[in-house]
């Protein structure tokens, strides 16, 4: 029987969208290349590993693993613990809502691009302010906890730097590292930071898994506030807040819908969980050991040497948490300069390590400044001023509320809206009002009316720039929601049309 002759193989049909697509790659003169507006970044370049560095950092598990049981001890257990499992709910439900975003577009803008795509300009700038507001004082009272241990640590070699100069000095001076190590580039610094981090969180965890449950637990101090649960909750959330800032290293991701997407999700479960642990150790008395060695407590019975490790570790923890503040801060103040709304300056990037320099040196000053009057204000080793934590605080909600009935809009313009996406944002928008009426209301019948007017101030903010942009730089309102868009190089040639973007710069369009 003869051989069967080989059949020829099938060329690709005629008539397919692959087969024009390859036809016009030969056939037709593109025009110039479309370049994303924020290429100037570097992108395609961050791991998923070092995407999770951001959102880690800017947590500080190791800290918060130590503060949110020492603030525990003013309430009673059992609120104490709900307070913790609820924070860590509606922080999850909202992570759920920001992951709608970060699955579909990459932005150096974080939270603030995204609620431009969902709910307009003006909530957008609420949200720009707030977040400017969150991640640049966050980045200072973290810089100030991480410099206080600075100091602390200086004192154990013999060298006392707890003078008002001397304090301001050791601040200026972490500021100044810091910066220069953002401005170089953040990778291998986030990931040794880290590596400190799951040493600090393994030795933590180690200390309260076995942790003796009838060891004397540190003596809580006078209450600061007759609202400690509601304090308490504001302080667990603000914990757990930072991990959208992998959202900002979007452009700079190498998979960003996939690695920044699982970065949202999965931080405020990991981060949850060592919260919910610390949260038990407290319950059952097991946490005692931890505390008395971070606080030098009372029985005596603590190694000196594992309270010396612990306060590097939690020294670390700040410090990391200041870096990648400044890293979040300086990319949202990037992407408002890249659509006008920032002066020029603020868009500057470093030609070598694509780090926008000009923005990170505008953050380093700010918080810098913020430190030095915290540092002036202090009269002993107490925490900052608790009118600026709840600022921050109440800001942070702000901003979570206005994302969360963004994806809602966004979604439903979409037409993808979902049955569990509406839950989740109902009750994470529910759950954030409720707390920002309560906040509000403790500040307005309290002696304190900063916080109060400071969160009005935030609150109308949108309004007031919107308005003053529409009357200096009206082409500026045109150019906001900058993301990464695609470029030429990222599509088959020919397989799409080009067009004019609101920027005035060709960008790919999808062909009818």
């Amino acid at each position: 029987m003869p051989p069967r002759a080989p059949r020829p193989s099938s060329p690709v049909p005629t008539g397919t969208a692959l087969h024009e697509a390859i036809a016009r790659s030969f056939s037709v003169h593109e025009p110039p290349r479309a370049l994303s507006p924020l290429r100037a970044l570097g992108r395609r370049q961050l791991s998923g590993v070092e995407v999770m560095a951001q959102s880690i950092a800017t947590t500080a598990p190791a800290a918060s693993m130590i503060g949110l049981p020492l603030a525990m001890l003013g309430t009673s257990v059992l609120g104490g613990v709900l307070a913790i499992v609820a924070s860590v709910a509606v922080m999850a439900l909202i992570a759920l809502c920001v992951s709608q975003f970060t699955r579909r577009l990459a932005a150096a803008g974080g939270l603030y691009t995204f609620v431009t795509k969902g709910a307009g300009r003006r909530r957008a700038m609420t949200v720009g302010v707030a977040m400017t507001v969150k991640y640049c004082g966050s980045a200072a009272l973290t810089l100030y906890q991480g410099g206080q241990e600075v100091i602390r640590l200086l004192g154990a070699l013999g060298v006392d730097a707890r003078g008002p100069a001397g304090s301001a000095a050791v601040h200026c001076l972490v500021t100044v590292v810091i910066l220069l190590v953002v401005v170089r580039g953040v990778r291998r610094a986030m990931l040794a930071i880290l590596v400190v981090e799951l040493c600090s969180l393994a030795l933590i965890v180690g200390l309260l898994l076995s942790g003796d449950s009838g060891a004397r637990l540190p003596q809580p101090g006078p209450p600061a506030s007759s609202h400690a649960t509601l304090l308490l909750v504001l302080s667990a959330m603000f914990a757990l807040a930072g991990f959208e800032s992998a959202a900002f290293l979007g452009p700079e991701a190498k998979r960003p819908l996939v690695t920044v997407t699982r970065t949202v999700l999965w931080t405020p479960v990991i981060c949850g969980a060592l919260f919910l642990l610390a949260a038990w150790a407290v319950s059952s008395g097991r946490a005692g050991m931890l505390l008395n060695a971070y606080t030098g407590g009372a029985d005596g019975a603590v190694d000196p040497g594992l309270g010396t490790a612990l306060h590097i570790g939690v020294m670390c923890s700040w410090l990391a948490s200041a870096m990648a503040s400044f890293n979040a801060a300086s990319h949202l103040f990037y992407t408002m300069a890249v659509e006008r709304i920032l002066p020029s300056p603020f868009r500057r990037v470093h030609a070598t390590h694509r780090t926008p320099y000009g923005a990170l040196a505008a953050v380093a000053l700010l918080v810098c400044a913020v430190c030095l009057a915290l540092n002036a204000v202090r009269h002993s080793a107490a925490a900052p001023p608790v009118a600026l934590r709840l600022t921050v605080q109440g800001t942070l909600v702000i901003a979570y509320v206005l994302v969360t009935l963004a994806c809602l809009r966004f979604l439903a313009r979409i037409g993808e809206l979902t049955p569990l996406v509406k839950v989740a944002a109902t009750l994470a928008s529910g759950a954030g009002t409720a707390l920002l009426g309560s906040l509000l209301f403790v500040t307005a019948t309290g002696h304190d009316k900063v916080v109060l007017a400071a969160l009005g101030a935030v609150a109308v903010s949108g309004v007031v720039v919107v308005a003053v942009l529409r009357r200096l730089r009206p082409d500026a309102l045109e150019r906001v929601g900058v993301f990464d868009s695609a470029e030429s190089d990222d599509v088959l040639p020919g397989s799409a049309s080009y067009g004019r973007n609101a920027r005035g710069l060709d960008s790919l369009v999808r062909r009818p």
